[in-house]
């Protein structure tokens, strides 16, 4: 009996440290939103610089940022349920404003890239502030910092 119990209790032990550990496994989405960050800062320096070269070709690696793979989207649509279309709505907004970025980088007008990128900021914004806090929470949880 005492040795069903030990057993009983080191597989539930097990069963929740595996939990645990797919639940803090990063997402790729998550590498995804660093790459995105890193290019956002690769812009604000071009634009510092009035490099519209490089601000130019890194808009595009914003507008056509890398997806998760099908598995990881699986977790992500059932998560999201009804919610997902505004989330594709919201991720649209954002490659149309990326591209929007691009294009008015190319004529190095100052004022017209700085409208397009802050475009871009707030449809990053937008989605972050509707749902980054039920991500962080959902897949790793924690509350965002």
């Amino acid at each position: 009996m005492k040795k069903q119990s030990i057993l009983a209790a080191s597989i539930i032990t097990f069963a929740l440290s595996v939990n645990y550990a797919q639940a803090a496994e990063p997402l790729e989405l998550q590498k995804v939103m660093k790459e995105l960050g890193k290019n956002m800062q690769v812009i604000t320096d071009g634009i510092s610089r009035e490099d519209w070269e490089l601000v130019a070709n890194t808009a595009p690696l914003i507008a056509a940022h890398p997806q998760p793979p099908v598995s990881e989207k699986m977790r992500i649509m059932k998560f999201m349920g009804g919610e997902m279309s505004k989330f594709k709505a919201l991720d649209g907004e954002t490659h149309e404003a990326a591209h929007g970025l691009e294009h008015v980088a190319h004529e190095k007008d100052g004022h017209k890239v700085i409208d397009a990128f802050q475009r871009v900021q707030t449809t990053c914004l937008n989605c972050h502030q509707t749902f980054r806090d039920k991500f962080v929470e959902h897949f790793y949880g924690t509350a965002s910092k």
